[in-house]
């Protein structure tokens, strides 16, 4: 009896473990039939990354789908202009922060103005922006390959940073993509949003700490005047009147402030053109920070960082270049979110100059 007692608990063991066996053998295949079936999953709403990403936030490769040449075409659009003109990224960068600081990054700066409606273009900060003609010609081909699909504004920040990364072969910084166009566009919030070229420091704070952007994005993307040009009538007070009573600006070097009467002969010059960054206008780098120091900023609101403490040390960080590129490509994609359309608010224009309805 014992012994066949042992023969039938050796079977049951042997039943047991076949058993076992088994339940393992279907747990692996759910668990595998699970995984496949995940990774197919993730592969095909892959396909539909800006369907997934419209819920309000932006997303890098926003038209990987729906427009897969999108950011190619304005890459190459905006590198033969650029090509053939190396002014046009300080242009561009200038045009995309001042669309940013007046209701968002939503293109609003590109809209003309209408019989009933004064748009972006005509207030004063404006009338020196250049460079349209360029994103109306990277529309009108975005058009032609994908109808209705790509923002004014994704066109206009992409072109800012494809325009600056010029110089280098190869992006700067990332911009996510994802934004819908504005429908209004009114000259008199240009001029009471973007931050005046005679601003002093605590206006300056307050301007960009009203689009959600810290002392640090402050003083980064003033570095942006690394490239570009002033005109005179936006700092020849420095020059000749900066108190009212005929006097210069003690915060100006002295030899500069010679070198630029022989450039603005009076303050009524509104014509004259000046470099930001004297001999290095052309090439983005972090040159302006080293002429910062030296009390060469062009404009009071760049001699105005020199003012606080704490944006004098953020200067002085600024002089690594290492630093300031890796700053400068946070900073820009800080900005390029500020207060942007998504989703299913504004539109997707037909033509950046004007809304579709």
């Amino acid at each position: 009896m014992q012994c066949l007692s042992s023969k039938m608990q050796q079977n049951l063991k042997r039943q047991k473990l076949r058993k076992r066996s088994k339940r393992e053998r279907e747990r692996e295949r759910e668990m595998k039939n699970s995984l496949v079936f995940s990774l197919i999953s993730l592969i095909g709403l892959s396909g539909f990354v800006g369907v997934l990403c419209q819920g309000g936030a932006l997303c890098n490769n926003f038209y990987e789908t729906s427009c897969p040449l999108a950011e190619h075409i304005v890459q190459s659009i905006t590198w033969t202009y650029v090509a053939s003109n190396f002014t046009l990224p300080a242009k561009f960068l200038r045009m995309h922060f001042h669309d940013c600081f007046v209701r968002g990054c939503d293109g609003s700066v590109l809209l003309d103005s209408t019989a009933n409606n004064s748009a972006e273009k005509e207030a004063i900060p404006n009338q020196s922006l250049a460079g349209f003609d360029v994103i109306d010609e990277i529309k009108s081909k975005l058009e032609e390959t994908c109808p209705g699909v790509v923002s004014c504004a994704d066109i206009l920040a992409l072109v800012a940073r494809d325009s600056v990364s010029f110089q280098f072969g190869k992006p700067l910084w990332e911009v996510p993509t994802g934004r819908r166009d504005g429908t209004i566009s009114r000259a008199s919030e240009a001029l009471a949003n973007i931050p005046s070229p005679f601003f002093n420091f605590t206006t300056l704070k307050q301007s960009f700490a009203n689009k959600g952007l810290t002392v640090q994005d402050l003083v980064v993307l003033s570095g942006g005047h690394t490239i570009g040009v002033g005109h005179c009538n936006f700092f020849s007070n420095r020059l000749y009147n900066f108190t009212g009573k005929g006097d210069a600006d003690p915060s100006l070097n002295s030899t500069y402030a010679d070198f630029l009467k022989t450039k603005c002969q009076s303050l009524s010059d509104n014509t004259t053109i000046v470099e930001m960054d004297p001999g290095s206008s052309l090439s983005f780098d972090n040159n302006y920070f080293t002429i910062l120091k030296q009390n060469e900023g062009l404009f009071q609101s760049d001699a105005a960082l020199l003012t606080d403490q704490g944006s004098s040390n953020i200067v002085d960080e600024m002089l690594n270049s290492k630093t300031f590129f890796t700053e400068f490509r946070q900073s820009m994609v800080r900005m390029g979110t500020i207060e942007v359309l998504t989703g299913s608010a504004g539109e997707i224009r037909k033509k950046c100059t004007v809304i579709n309805s």
